[in-house]
């Protein structure tokens, strides 16, 4: 049995959560509030970041891309043609350098600014640094959205995946990320086309369905944040 430690809005989460997904796999999701330095998940991660991934009989796995690195190792081959990283050395290079992209520089640029203003802090108290969005930090956040958004669009029109022929982790981690920023409705889809078709035809994949229909009281989702013909 798997057992992942998240936040319903934490990209890197989120990531994970589709991964397990195409996996076939269905874990125990206990809701953590990293802020919050809970003792238990800080003894699971002494970092106390999310997401965490344990099994039974096993130590815990902390951080999205070594969750995705220990699911590729003792999962990947099983799915055959549905593997998430691709089989030869370089195809693995490039499939890693845009997980790369997508969990350090998009976050670190967008996603991880615009789910903190307007969420995280909403729950957060004041001496944990809750309180009132920043409005120079989304302002920051929306500008550096246009740029990635023109990336993936590059990625997407030139090949049928972002890292290649099929769809890898590369793809999981960027639509994870564009799920949290789609949901507050700060995607400027309009920015490329071919980004939007891209996020449209992975939305549409049976394991998107569970972020889909999540919701967060007080914050509404953006009107097409569940609609596939967006």
């Amino acid at each position: 049995m798997i057992t992942l430690h998240h936040h319903p809005f934490c990209p890197h989460s989120r990531f994970i959560r589709l991964v397990l997904a195409e996996f076939g796999v269905e874990p125990t999701l206990v809701e953590e509030r990293p802020w919050e330095r809970r003792r238990e998940f800080l003894l699971l991660n002494p970092d106390g970041t999310t997401p965490v991934l344990s099994e039974e009989s096993a130590p815990s796995v902390p951080g999205a891309d070594v969750i995705a690195e220990y699911l590729d190792e003792t999962r990947g081959l099983a799915l055959g043609e549905r593997r998430l990283m691709p089989e030869d050395p370089l195809g693995r290079i490039e499939v890693r350098r845009l997980m790369r992209w997508f969990n350090v520089k998009f976050y670190a640029e967008a996603s991880y600014l615009l789910v903190t203003e307007k969420i995280y802090k909403r729950y957060m108290n004041s001496r944990d640094g809750g309180g009132a969005p920043d409005m120079d930090a989304i302002r920051v956040a929306r500008a550096n959205l246009r740029y990635h958004l023109r990336y993936v669009g590059y990625l997407a029109g030139t090949r049928n995946w972002l890292a290649g022929d099929r769809l890898t982790y590369a793809d999981l981690a960027a639509a994870a990320h564009l799920s949290c920023v789609d949901y507050l409705g700060d995607a400027p889809w309009n920015e490329s086309e071919t980004a939007k078709a891209w996020y449209a035809r992975i939305k549409s994949r049976p394991s998107f369905r569970s972020l889909l229909h999540e919701s967060l009281p007080g914050v509404s989702a953006s009107a097409t944040y569940a609609d596939l013909d967006f």
